[in-house]
């Protein structure tokens, strides 16, 4: 079991393989075993970084009101601490939300950075017609706040996944029993992220400024808000190339992990042989 402390947390990683520095940063609920479907294959081109954000599963979890600027803080250290840095950046949902924020603070830690549907709704608040969306979304997620609050956690998880995530009826059917105690597990820091008050929220301006190559993926059965907001950041980053993974949804190293293994090599090396200041040729 391997720890690191970072920023007066204990972290636990996880390294696998050899070569360029990868580093995956897991979504809301997860933890480094969301990666295990993909691990072995990534690891067979690169050095791969799995670890648990602070809070969650084998992490130590504070007692203080967290950020997602904390969890950025932790990814650089971890980084510097096992000398991968800088290192292609590899994200998740609210991982996305993280590297964002975090290429526009620390910019020298990243060689790129791919993300796969960050939920940066606040991108949408001047989009007419994704205002529905949004109003639904914001109802589901105090109400999966509440019920953690009240310690149902098994309600707020299956809630926030078929509500929110993935759709109805997929708790059930696409989440086998270790995942669904995963996010069960991991759902008080769901309740501390969603204070943060700049949770969904990103400079648009400063994105602008991006110099490393970036990836944005979409699953092509995910609810729809998420396109929506990929369309707004690829507007906004300079070197930014997207892809569709088809039949794949929110979280696709769970769900389809063979193309997931696929479209995450093809950006990497993609990345690694592009110029700081080359758009990348798809």
């Amino acid at each position: 079991m391997a720890i690191a402390r970072v920023n007066g947390v204990n972290l636990y990683y996880e390294l696998h393989g050899a070569g360029d520095p990868v580093a995956l940063v897991h979504g809301s609920w997860a933890d480094t075993t969301s990666w295990g479907q993909v691990l072995e294959g990534l690891a067979e081109s690169f050095q791969v970084l799995v670890y648990d954000r602070r809070g969650h599963s084998q992490s130590e979890r504070p007692e203080t009101q967290g950020s997602w600027d904390e969890d950025g803080d932790d990814l650089v250290g971890l980084l510097e601490a096992l000398d991968l840095a800088p290192a292609h950046v590899v994200t998740n949902s609210a991982g996305g939300n993280i590297a964002l924020r975090l290429a526009i603070r620390e910019p020298r830690v990243f060689r790129s950075l791919t993300c796969h549907e960050p939920p940066l709704m606040d991108l949408l608040e001047d989009d007419p017609e994704s205002q529905a969306m949004l109003s639904q979304t914001s109802r589901s997620l105090e109400s999966v706040g509440r019920s953690i609050a009240a310690g149902d956690h098994a309600g707020a998880a299956r809630q926030f996944v078929e509500e929110v995530a993935f759709g109805p009826g997929t708790w059930d059917t696409q989440f086998p029993p270790p995942v669904k105690e995963m996010f069960i597990r991991n759902a008080p820091t769901f309740l501390d992220e969603i204070k943060d008050p700049n949770e969904y929220s990103i400079d648009k301006g400063a994105l602008g400024g991006l110099a490393m190559p970036v990836r944005l993926t979409q699953g092509s059965e995910s609810p729809p808000i998420f396109p929506r907001i990929i369309d707004q950041l690829e507007s906004l980053i300079p070197q930014v190339t997207r892809e569709t993974i088809e039949g794949a949804a929110h979280v696709p190293h769970l769900t389809t992990p063979g193309p997931y293994i696929e479209v995450t090599k093809r950006a990497v090396q993609l990345a690694g042989g592009s110029s700081p200041t080359t758009t990348p040729t798809l």
